[in-house]
């Protein structure tokens, strides 16, 4: 009698802590309820973009897919916003808060692929959705469109906002964006990137900066009168012996990567132009700054040595992700609210097999819930244009699964998961996260007030200011 009142009492307790996990405040629920019943019209527009797989600033179809949805859902939309003909922004409602979201939908080069397990291009030589940015876009406008509705049915007040911002994986559209101060009025931002777990994310990533190094000289014939000539090819090995050098004498936290753009053209001639494309990374906009600083003296050390001129063209830099704290611990909760991705024994199989395909262990899919984890002080290797907004703005980022658990990112194996269910459950996990989150930051103004002052405290003095080239963004003329 003893173990069966103890059994009764344990079922009655775990009964009863159920009944409090799943209870859903009102306006999450119908932020949830919103996000299911645009599921459909979600997976088709993610589906459209995923087929589409247009690369940075070539992303008009998807644009346009987008934003004809907001503006059937009743936002106000701009195009063309900060000179961009792929960038739109879809507002909806008056007023303070002004809280915005974030919607990328750039494609890779070279990464076309069909939703299969094995490898096989969709279209040869054609770009694919390596990054999962069909599925980030879709997810974010679908969270703002659950926020819209709530604003339009007078049960939440303020303003939404969704950015369309083009061109993550190359050319910085963000940073044009927030030159032209499409930002700076936001009380917070959100985003989200696909992944291999479930996480609201902790950790920072690499500032950038991307520099193409120019050397000018002489031409001369290689064979008949050498003297004459003035190798900007010598220049740029000899810039580029020298930065490898100094690989032992910059900071673990520091990454250099370069090619050669321009290295001659016919071995006789001696070449008078050569050019090195050069990235360099850290932690810190600071830590960039200092290599930055050191590769120009090399460069001019090079140029000196070979009697040519050097110039330096900046193609663009990007800051570190400020992490919020605040605003992660909120969105983890939320997280928690709408519980774990579940997968078909179905799907499972594609996962297993399509890792097996790649090369890689199987190690299965991780829809669960990740705890917050501690940030570290430098971050693995990365860097995204969504650092600069963090530095105008409070943001707060989502990671959600939508491939198998460590998959190799920028592959096809994430452009195949992104074009069927195993992305899609993902894009949808990551709406209902992110809308029930954004219910959150617009009915509570003291918690809108923590994330401000957190962000204020770790910015600091620092004030942000774009890494950009004079003149409008590089949009392609056809």
């Amino acid at each position: 009698m003893r173990n069966f009142l103890l059994l009764l009492f344990t079922l009655i307790f775990s009964f009863a802590r159920a009944q409090q996990t799943i209870t859903v405040p009102a306006n999450k629920q119908t932020v949830l309820n919103s996000i299911s019943k645009q599921e459909k019209e979600l997976i088709t527009i993610s589906d459209k973009v995923w087929s589409y797989a247009e690369i940075a600033m070539r992303e008009h179809q998807s644009a346009k897919t987008l934003s004809d949805y907001a503006e059937k859902q009743g936002f106000n939309v701009t195009r063309n916003v900060a000179e961009i003909p792929s960038a739109f922004i879809a507002e909806y409602g008056s007023g303070k808060p002004i809280i915005g979201i974030l919607g990328e939908f750039d494609a890779l080069p070279g990464l076309s692929q069909k939703a299969t397990p094995y490898k096989e291009a969709l279209k040869a030589d054609a770009a694919g959705h390596g990054c999962g940015h069909n599925m980030f876009g879709t997810a974010s406008l679908g969270a703002a469109v659950a926020i819209k509705e709530l604003i339009a049915s007078g049960k939440l007040k303020g303003t939404i906002r969704f950015y369309g911002t083009p061109a993550e994986e190359d050319l910085a559209g963000k940073v044009y964006m927030a030159r032209a101060g499409v930002f700076n009025d936001l009380d917070v931002c959100l985003d989200w990137h696909p992944d291999y777990e479930n996480k609201a994310n902790m950790q920072s990533t690499q500032a950038v900066v991307s520099y193409t190094v120019r050397f000018k000289g002489k031409s001369a014939h290689a064979a008949a009168d050498p003297w004459n000539g003035k190798s900007a090819l010598d220049a740029a090995e000899l810039f580029n012996i020298g930065m490898n050098f100094m690989r032992e004498h910059v900071k673990p936290s520091t990454r250099i990567h370069y090619v050669y753009k321009q290295a001659g053209n016919v071995p006789n001639v001696i070449p008078d132009v050569a050019s090195v494309w050069i990235w360099i990374r850290d932690s810190k906009r600071s830590g960039v700054a200092e290599t930055e600083e050191r590769m120009k003296e090399v460069a001019k050390g090079a140029a000196q040595m070979t009697r040519t001129q050097v110039e330096f063209e900046m193609e663009n830099g990007l800051y570190e992700l400020l992490v919020n704290e605040t605003g992660a611990k909120t969105l983890h909760k939320n997280m928690e609210l709408v519980g774990p991705i579940t997968y078909t024994n179905e799907e499972k199989a594609f996962a297993d097999k399509i890792m097996k395909e790649y090369g890689a262990e199987s190690l299965g899919i991780a829809g669960g819930i990740k705890p917050l984890e501690a940030t570290r002080p430098d971050p693995d290797g990365g860097s995204t244009d969504v650092g600069d907004i963090s530095y105008i703005v409070p943001e707060i980022t989502l990671n959600a699964t939508t491939a198998p658990y460590k998959s190799p990112w920028h592959s096809w194996v994430v452009v195949a998961c992104g074009g069927m269910s195993i992305g899609h459950k993902g894009m949808l996990f990551a709406a209902k996260s992110l809308g029930t989150t954004m219910v959150d930051l617009f009915e509570n103004e003291s918690l809108r007030k923590e994330i401000r002052a957190e962000f204020e405290r770790k910015k600091g003095n620092e004030v942000w200011k774009a890494m950009l080239p004079d003149g409008p963004p590089p949009v392609p003329k056809n």
